[in-house]
């Protein structure tokens, strides 16, 4: 029997071997159950995909016009693109988001108690910039999205927007060298240059419960929460569910930030589990003005980079954050010196540190929760990379409440909903309400993602042409798709738990490219398939994907649910240091740019 020392336990030992036999055990629970039949948003359903966040809809004439660049999304992803070609100049933008403003996921998720799990000093890009400070370590989503809201007043960015704006298709035409986007709106947009930000999360899922279209109660999705049902806003005070019994599907993310908050509301609360999260303390705290005023110019880019570096695994001088990422998924620097870069050790080591930190937080667990049986439920048993940690103070806490039911499934998930109740077994649990907090369909491509498709220079489509296999330059740029970049992306980029720092980076990549292109007098340009054959098997170089370890987590999003159908975002990104994946893009920028990319230039253009 393998033991494993428990170092902050000093006496404790754990079976190792038998610890992953459990985490096996516990995945196989979840193999068992086909949990990707979700319903589609429309008909009954339409309504948890409407917005709900305007009142009137913006009344305006089509329009068809031409301009130099498009960029879609008013997330993070378009805000940033947008905001860097402003700082290289670019005037002739257009900006098409389907929402009522700038924000994305924090436009659209507003349930009570959403904020965000990393520290808003290092998540807000542009502070310094802005000159914006936050009012706590861990921003609300109200106050992110409010900041979205300033960085599109700082840049000027309204007076080129079209909101309430849906595209419903995106083409190359040959005979003007541009691409040719149609709305909702009968718009016809044509533009040299299109920047794609439409984002990874915006597809919410729905799941296709037996039963559920006989439900009479209400129902809906913390996507698009309903605060005419619930009463109150973010902060609380949902008076209106004191006489109502919920049912809160979903323990996540999402779940875990809003449960507390309706906790402390509804008349009774079930919070229905399939798959325990690993919740670890947050420690929110206000912003200290003078400390804030006393950082040296350059801080954010410093801190943004401390924090990768260290997620990364590798050794820094200091630990600028000091948050729980970097107690739950740190410590992978002080591994690798100390194994002395021998493999085997390395990943004995590491193994070990992962069985620890689990241990911990499953130690968390039982003593929070005043209930054994309910505490034992609600622990964790699978390795720390298998899904996202969450950091919540109140959750965990709130299972000891005389209103707060624990339904676990044991990874089934709910196995009927009748007209007034869910069902789990043979047991029923008459609800008036169920609060959907299942999340979204990760990486789920354009056609899903945007509602429309792009249709490259061949007439074939990009869900056509990635089908068979993930093909770009950086993740940014692909062969077939001209005057096309991708903006967060995620498929062989650098992937970040701190996402919108890679945006930032890769929004410059591109806006430096357009400002080139146009200074080059290039009219058109893609990657070579030569520098995009290169790039991929540089990827997959150094991948450090182990399709071993993704199948023995239970299933989830990083492994596409365990079922392999379609590259997950792990398998097909650049696996590193995201720090060295922007020095990459710099140095490419810099030294590479003309001999990796097939282009046009326009007559009487000579190269500059």
């Amino acid at each position: 029997m393998t033991q494993l020392d428990i170092s902050n336990e000093g006496a404790q030992f754990l079976d190792a071997d038998g610890m992953k036999r459990k985490y096996l055990e516990e995945r196989d629970k979840r193999l068992q159950v086909d949990r990707n039949k979700f319903l589609k948003l429309s008909g009954k359903y339409a309504h948890l995909a409407d917005d709900p966040h305007v009142e009137t809809r913006i009344d305006r004439d089509a329009v068809l016009e031409e301009v130099e660049t498009v960029v879609v999304g008013g997330g993070f992803s378009g805000l940033l693109a947008a905001a860097s070609l402003r700082k290289v100049g670019a005037e002739n933008i257009r900006i098409i988001e389907k929402a009522g403003d700038f924000g994305g996921t924090w436009y659209w998720n507003r349930y009570p108690g959403v904020r965000c799990d990393v520290e808003s000093y290092t998540y807000l890009p542009l502070l310094e910039e802005v000159g914006y400070m936050p009012t706590e370590k861990y921003a609300t989503g109200e106050e992110i999205w409010k900041y979205c809201q300033m960085l599109g007043r700082h840049f000027d960015l309204y007076k080129d927007s079209y909101f309430q704006t849906e595209i419903t298709s995106i083409r190359w035409e040959e005979a003007d060298s541009r691409w040719h986007i149609r709305t909702d709106r009968d718009d016809l947009i044509k533009t040299r240059y299109l920047l794609l930000g439409t984002g990874p999360l915006n597809h919410a899922k729905l799941p296709d419960i037996p039963g559920i279209e006989e439900f009479e109660g209400h129902l809906f999705h913390t996507n698009r929460w309903d605060y005419a049902y619930s009463g109150g806003d973010q902060r609380g005070d949902l008076s209106n569910l004191r006489d109502k019994r919920i049912a809160m599907v979903g323990t996540g993310a999402t779940g875990i930030q809003c449960m507390p908050i309706v906790a402390k509301d509804a008349q009774h609360l079930y919070v229905v589990q399939r798959t325990p999260s690993a919740v670890d303390a947050r420690g929110n705290r206000p912003t200290d003005a003078e400390w804030f005023k006393s950082l040296p110019e350059g801080w954010q880019q410093e801190r943004m980079h401390n924090f990768d570096a260290i997620l990364a695994g590798l050794p820094v001088e200091e630990n600028l954050i000091a948050d729980q990422w970097s107690e739950f998924w740190g410590g992978i620097s002080d591994v690798v010196e100390a194994s002395g870069g021998d493999p085997e050790l390395m990943k004995s080591m590491l193994d070990a540190q992962d069985l620890e930190q689990m241990e911990r937080i499953r130690r968390r667990t039982q003593e929070i929760v005043k209930d054994p049986a309910v505490a034992e439920a609600l622990k964790p048993y699978y390795g720390r990379f298998c899904k996202r940690p969450t950091f919540n103070d109140e959750y965990l806490e709130s299972f000891n409440r005389p209103n707060v039911e624990l339904i676990d499934t044991e990874g089934r998930g709910l196995d009927k909903i009748t007209k007034n109740a869910i069902v789990v077994g043979d047991t029923e649990y008459p609800v008036d309400c169920i609060v959907f907090a299942t999340g979204f369909e990760f990486l789920a491509g354009t056609k899903k993602e945007g509602g429309f498709d792009i249709v490259g220079p061949q007439g074939r489509s990009f869900t056509e042409h990635w089908a068979g296999e993930i093909r770009s330059l950086h993740g940014i740029m692909t062969k077939g798709f001209p005057n096309l970049f991708m903006i967060g992306a995620l498929h062989q980029a650098a992937v970040s738990i701190n996402f919108p720092y890679i945006l930032g980076e890769q929004a410059m990549h591109a806006a430096a490219l357009v400002k080139r292109f146009t200074d080059m007098g290039i009219e058109v340009a893609e990657a070579s398939q030569r520098a995009e054959a290169e790039w991929v098997d540089a990827v997959k170089l150094r991948s450090g994907y182990d399709e071993e370890a993704a199948r023995s987590c239970t299933p989830g999003a990083y492994n596409n649910e365990n079922t392999y159908d379609k590259p997950g975002v792990f398998e097909s990104r650049w696996t590193g240091d995201p720090n060295e994946y922007i020095e990459i893009l710099r140095d490419w920028r810099e030294t590479a740019l003309e001999g990796d990319l097939e282009v046009k230039r326009s007559q009487g253009s000579r190269n500059r």
